[in-house]
């Protein structure tokens, strides 16, 4: 399930570089205000997933 978990975050973490580029190539800056938060939420969940498994 963590692995589950794990890759999910990334998939987030893509998923918002994607939306920052294409915001930025496109003068976009709320698709881009979306790609970082996007980034940020991932980076987020992966930490807090790094914590569950020191716990372990």
């Amino acid at each position: 399930m963590a692995n589950m978990d794990k890759a999910k975050n990334k998939a987030q973490i893509t998923k918002g570089k994607v939306k920052e580029a294409a915001g930025k190539s496109t003068g976009n800056k709320k698709l881009e205000a979306k790609g970082n938060a996007d980034q940020v939420k991932g980076k987020a969940k992966q930490v807090g997933e790094k914590a569950k498994d020191v716990l372990k």
